[in-house]
């Protein structure tokens, strides 16, 4: 059967990958450039998202979703599994949102230019003006109302369990005052690994936990603090076993 399902993905799965970004990144960047950059920042790429993890032929389970407000504007901050966690998130949260990401990703053909026209949010650590930069951008686009998602181990695991997280989207959610919900992704380590880039994927199901917003209940380090440790919590409380517990990563 995996060599099935290796043969199916190279006639079926690759092609539609390939068309679907590159008519997804074209919707998006005219879109964007017409107006409305919310709306076309987002849905394109959220039916993009489920259309590849359906062509794949992958079992989604989510919980939590009760767990969100309609209209409430959140930071959430997930662990980063592998390359099946952007698909997942934006296929599945069900939540207009901008990412934020490495700058590096602005080079990508096609997809960077989509992702600058739609306004995701770009890290760049180059410098004490660049960071200035992102929080600026960052803040401006929390202070609109609308979310963000945030990968706060800063790279994909190479082991599959959780690195450190780093405190920048804690310190955004405790300037704005704004609640942060924590995600668990399982499944997307054993679909593809990082040390397996531009490898046959492996068929595995996928699972999206929503953790219950944490609201801040004070403002300054101690409430960055406290938030960023239950937010690491709360997603390791929902990992499988095989990846319970921390362990470093090379690149943190």
């Amino acid at each position: 059967m995996k060599y099935i399902y290796y043969i199916y993905q190279l006639l079926v799965a690759v092609p539609v990958i390939i068309v679907a970004t590159i008519l997804t990144t074209l919707v998006i960047t005219i879109g964007c450039t017409l107006g409305n950059g919310h709306f076309w920042g987002y849905y394109p790429g959220h039916v993009w998202g489920w259309i590849i993890t359906r062509i794949f032929l992958l079992p989604v389970k989510v919980e939590g979703k009760e767990n969100l407000e309609k209209g409430h504007s959140y930071v959430f901050v997930a662990n980063h599994q592998g390359a099946f966690d952007i698909f997942l998130i934006y296929g599945f949260l069900c939540r207009n949102f901008k990412w934020m990401m490495k700058w590096q990703l602005k080079k990508i053909p096609f997809v960077g230019y989509a992702c600058k026209k739609s306004h995701q949010i770009f890290v760049d650590k180059r410098g004490p003006s660049k960071v200035k930069e992102t929080y600026d951008t960052a803040r401006k686009t929390l202070s609109s109302g609308m979310s963000v998602v945030v990968f706060p181990e800063g790279s994909r695991s190479f082991t599959g369990h959780m690195g450190v997280f780093k405190k920048g989207a804690f310190m955004l959610a405790d300037e704005l005052q704004l609640p942060v919900v924590p995600i668990t992704i399982n499944g997307s380590f054993n679909i593809m690994p990082r040390t397996r880039d531009w490898h046959f994927a492996n068929w595995h199901p996928l699972s999206l936990t929503i953790h219950q917003p944490i609201y801040p209940v004070d403002k300054g380090p101690r409430n960055i603090q406290a938030i960023m440790h239950q937010s690491y919590d709360s997603v390791m409380s929902s990992l499988v076993p095989e990846y319970q517990g921390y362990v470093e990563n090379p690149d943190q």
